[in-house]
């Protein structure tokens, strides 16, 4: 018998001028084909971020009302549909990191279960993650192996954070920015990626 549990569909990283810098999307379990594919278009995706900057403004202009400041880990930012909801955390640089969940996008088989997640009790978590929700911190593991590979970037001296983030009001000639090519970055993220079920406490 197999079930199917929370995954991560796309991760992506958002500049300070809401920029997109990089998007790395992975394969979610399709039950009528039973095969992997991503359930959504690059442009889809594309859009799902974009959509996830409203919230971030939202809440950092709520922030600043009351005297907050900003929040670091953000939670949900919004429900796209049945199956996927989008997760955020912003650096205090502003940068932005979007993580999008399938709530079904990973099938996993009883007899192997307690090997994939860990123990018996985070896959009956991660079960019940798959009908209700996530529950509050499953994400912080993300974010956190997010943050830490912007970090190892960013201490990278090939690489120079201002050609990736273009200058508000400057139209096309400051151009949209550069996105993060780095192939390091890119396999610390699809790491995370494909590492992440719930109940994962650790993805660094």
């Amino acid at each position: 018998m197999a079930t199917a549990i929370p995954s991560i569909a796309c991760l992506g990283v958002i500049g300070r001028n809401n920029n997109p810098l990089h998007i790395q999307i992975f394969p979610s379990y399709d039950p009528a084909t039973n095969t992997f594919a991503p359930i959504r278009t690059p442009l889809q995706f594309s859009l799902i971020l974009y959509s996830a900057l409203d919230v971030f403004d939202l809440r950092s202009r709520q922030n600043t009302s009351s005297g907050v400041g900003l929040s670091g880990d953000l939670g949900l930012l919004h429900a796209v549909d049945e199956r996927l909801a989008a997760y955020g955390f912003e650096t205090n640089t502003g940068t932005k990191f979007v993580a999008v969940v399938d709530m079904r996008g990973r099938r996993i088989d009883s007899r192997t279960a307690a090997s994939v997640a860990g123990t018996q009790a985070a896959l009956a978590a991660a079960a019940t993650a798959g009908v209700v929700g996530l529950r509050e911190g499953e994400m912080k593991p993300v974010f956190k192996a997010m943050q830490t590979a912007y970090i190892r970037l960013l201490q990278n001296p090939f690489y120079d954070p201002d050609e990736h983030s273009p200058l508000p009001g400057t139209g096309t000639t400051g151009g949209p920015g550069k996105r993060i090519t780095n192939k390091r970055f890119g396999e610390d993220l699809r790491r995370i990626g494909e590492g992440w079920t719930p109940g994962v406490t650790n993805l660094l």
